[in-house]
């Protein structure tokens, strides 16, 4: 299947960048290479550009969108958690800009096989990188009830968590639960008839769930996101795409920290603890698709745009 993925928010992303025609810019979430091409085109022969995702498929089909740019470009395979190493091995200390558009591709999404989606009938899988072993039928087959429980409130953010994990239990121990058709309707019977009405399909949020703590979504990004702002240069920029309140509650409070780190208390008339602002916030509120994008893509209409700008040696 061809990857195909229409990038959200792709022209507000480039433009927050701020490019500089010789700059070095990382994608952490290369996927087919949508916000990496306008990227490219706006860099010289002495700019870079490092893309990097963790799905084969992203891979394959960003390296031939973005073949003709030479060596201005490299294509990693890697989680960006792994970000400043991998730039360290290529000599690279400092960027000047760099993008995460999080979430799963329309890619994943529309391939059955991955076992994103709950549209469709297909192995439990939703691996974004698939030399992992473990794989959402693992989760789902072997979590305690609690844990299944504690995953669905907390990345899934369902009010029927309980008795959606307390489903799952009863119907693994008659036999184990294969695929994503049969964890669907394992959900459809945990959520009463009239709260499944004008909700969207009963099975969305536990399928997030699933994905999010399988791929380790938050956890990578909220580990992460500081060292990424300190790998910026000077008025380098870092751009985030999020699809859910979770992400953006992380990129917000961590933007927000590294702009006003001070810890003294707010009666103190001079800042006293030594920390110092990394930079500043530039989109005070996320940027939202505007109207012919949502009618375009309509999984564009929970994306949010929040852009942080580095400025080493800032006082707060």
């Amino acid at each position: 299947m061809e990857f195909k993925h229409k990038s959200v928010l792709l022209e507000e992303t480039v433009n927050g960048l701020n490019i500089k025609p010789d700059g070095i810019y990382v994608d952490g979430t290369l996927g087919g290479g949508g916000h990496a091409e306008e990227v490219c085109k706006q860099l010289n022969d002495k700019g870079s550009f490092i893309g990097i995702d963790q799905d084969a498929a992203a891979i394959e089909a960003a390296s031939v969108r973005l073949a003709g740019f030479g060596e201005r470009v490299t294509i990693i395979r890697s989680n960006y958690c792994d970000m400043k190493s991998r730039l360290r091995e290529r000599g690279i200390d400092k960027v000047d800009g760099i993008i995460l558009d999080l979430g799963v591709s329309s890619y994943q999404l529309d391939t059955a096989e991955r076992g994103f989606s709950y549209r469709v009938d297909a192995p439990l899988d939703m691996r974004m990188d698939r030399r992992q072993e473990k794989t959402a039928r693992d989760i789902v087959n072997t979590y305690s009830e609690m844990e299944l429980f504690r995953i669905i409130r907390d990345y899934g953010e369902d009010k029927f968590a309980k008795n959606i994990a307390k489903h799952i239990v009863m119907e693994r121990e008659k036999a184990p639960i294969e695929t994503t058709g049969q964890l669907c309707e394992i959900i459809r019977h945990a959520i009463p008839m009239k709260f499944q009405k004008n909700t969207g399909h009963p099975a969305k949020r536990t399928f997030q769930a699933i994905r999010i703590e399988l791929n380790r979504e938050l956890e990578v990004l909220r580990d992460t996101l500081d060292e990424m702002i300190e790998l910026l240069n000077d008025n380098g920029r870092i751009c985030i795409i999020t699809f859910h309140s979770l992400e953006d509650r992380i990129v917000k409070g961590i933007f927000k920290k590294n702009e006003n780190p001070c810890t003294c208390p707010s009666h103190f008339p001079v800042c006293v603890c030594g920390n110092v602002s990394k930079g500043k916030v530039i989109t005070k509120k996320p940027i939202l698709p505007g109207e012919q994008e949502l009618e375009e893509n309509s999984r564009s209409k929970s994306a949010k745009l929040r852009i942080f700008e580095r400025h080493v040696n800032t006082k707060v």
